[in-house]
């Protein structure tokens, strides 16, 4: 769907639906708006652009006139024509076939929905997987980056693994996490999610199949999917996945990895229990099953911390771990790790140089020195007091507005509460009445397909006062479905 980034001024002398022609006009005749594009629809059009739809209406018309759009009923409005064709005998090439044509799969809509508003700041994100703005240490942040100046040696392309300093600060860290592990076998990576992108074409033969729980982050995500991998969902319950279900889906479906998020899930907030840790390593060690940890939330604890990572027991080699500082600093910094076997972790450098040459290095160096000078640990201080307040303010919410519409537990770091609806009704329908309303949400049926049941709730990212506001309407919402 195309974008509308504009809007006219409805102080000048041109009439409005004139200014919309021009502008859109530009906007074939540059080639932004490929022939076979898709137009929103006018009521669509009407909002980005604040006018009414009878000036939209107009505008269509006339550009229908020209010969640069075309409607044709139940496919909508595209644009049909463009400068190129109007004055060349040779036609232009057919981008949208290209973009159709690509090997990588789109996300799914409600996704696309979700990346498309979120920068908005008028919707109320309910649903973001990210710390306010309030949250990230601009202040410090400037602090630490004029203190990088000094100790930064160079900013040409960084070693295939990563800045070494930056390695070196990293391994002190995670002793705090119970892993023992050399810079050697640490691999600098621009956030989790290129670790993931890295693994599925550098570990992974097309074909496999990698088991998650059910539902999983990794389910939002076409990223194993583009590689030919299948996904596989395996059934969790309050400790976590279950490991016997583990055990008969590695045999039954010949699992290839198992993709687990053991520290306050994502979607779900679940912290897996210690025994259970135990059973499913036990399980992945005997069926000789990798495993790929991320914990990206573990350091967000809110009382205690809980349990040691995956990792931390790992005697084996078994398990690949992910970390980073998106959730807990800076997404902005894209900065992570991967952890594991010096072999895994040397293949994965020379994958990562082949596709971007190595991670910022200004990045690593202003994350080695929040890592280094201790800063972070007392960040990580501030972080955790300022989720728990959030939290207990969701939960209150929750309980004045949904006691009676839904159920939620109450976890104990991270970022989500997963919400469980009493009543079926279309969750799609629901996301696209709060959207209506100014509130984006991120539905259960994005994490799991077959979920019609479940919100995904995050605390970390709407002010208090935002928050306040957009679980009322939820609730109004919600019950306004229930009546009918």
């Amino acid at each position: 769907m195309l974008t509308i980034d504009w809007k006219p001024d409805k102080s000048s002398d041109i009439a409005v639906y004139k200014q919309i022609v021009a502008y859109m006009k530009e906007k074939i005749a540059a080639g932004e708006w490929p022939v076979k594009s898709k137009l929103p629809t006018q009521r669509a059009l009407a909002e980005s652009l604040g006018v009414n739809r009878s000036t939209v209406v107009t505008a269509l018309e006339e550009l229908r006139a020209e010969g640069l759009i075309e409607s044709t009923v139940g496919s909508g409005t595209q644009v049909s024509n463009n400068t190129w064709t109007l004055l060349s005998a040779t036609p232009p090439p057919d981008w949208m076939s290209y973009v159709k044509a690509g090997a990588h799969p789109p996300n799914l809509p409600t996704i696309q929905d979700i990346n498309r508003y979120e920068p908005d700041p008028s919707y109320i994100r309910l649903g973001t997987g990210e710390l306010s703005p309030d949250l990230i240490p601009k202040e410090q942040m400037k602090d630490i980056l004029s203190r990088s100046g000094e100790t930064i040696t160079q900013l040409g392309y960084s070693e295939p693994k990563g800045l070494l300093p930056l390695r070196q600060a990293i391994s002190q860290h995670l002793r705090g996490r119970g892993l023992d592990v050399s810079p050697s076998s640490i691999l600098i990576v621009s956030g989790a999610l290129q670790a993931l992108h890295l693994i599925s074409i550098g570990l992974l033969h097309k074909g496999s199949t990698i088991l998650l729980e059910q539902p999983s982050y990794l389910n939002s995500l076409p990223l194993f999917q583009a590689s030919g991998m299948s996904l596989v969902g395996v059934p969790m319950d309050d400790e976590g996945i279950l490991a016997d279900a583990l055990a008969y889906h590695k045999k039954a479906q010949n699992g290839a990895l198992l993709y687990t998020i053991p520290s306050y899930h994502n979607p779900t907030g679940r912290f897996m229990t210690e025994r259970r840790r135990e059973q499913v390593l036990a399980v992945c060690e005997r069926e000789r099953l990798p495993v790929l940890e991320d914990d990206v939330y573990g350091d967000l604890w809110f009382d205690k911390p809980e349990s040691l990572p995956l990792k931390a027991r790992d005697q084996n080699g078994l398990v690949l771990y992910l970390g980073s500082l998106s959730k807990t600093l800076s997404p902005g910094l894209r900065i992570g790790w991967i952890v594991g076997p010096e072999p895994v972790v040397d293949r994965l450098a020379d994958v990562k140089m082949q596709t971007d040459y190595g991670a910022s290095a200004l990045s690593q160096w202003v994350a080695m020195e929040w890592l280094k000078s201790g800063v972070y640990e007392k960040h990580l201080e501030e972080v955790r007091v300022a989720l728990r307040r959030r939290r207990d303010l969701m939960c209150s919410l929750l309980s004045r507005w949904f006691q009676d519409l839904a159920d939620w537990q109450i976890p104990q770091g991270g970022f989500y509460i997963w919400l469980r609806f009493r009543h079926s009704f279309s969750m799609r329908t629901l996301f696209t009445k709060a959207l209506s309303t100014g509130i984006l949400l991120n539905p259960g049926y994005i994490y799991d397909q077959t979920d019609s049941r479940h919100l995904r709730l995050s605390y970390a990212y709407a002010s208090e006062e935002e928050m306040e506001r957009a679980v009322y309407r939820l609730s109004e919402l919600v019950k306004g479905m229930i009546r009918h």
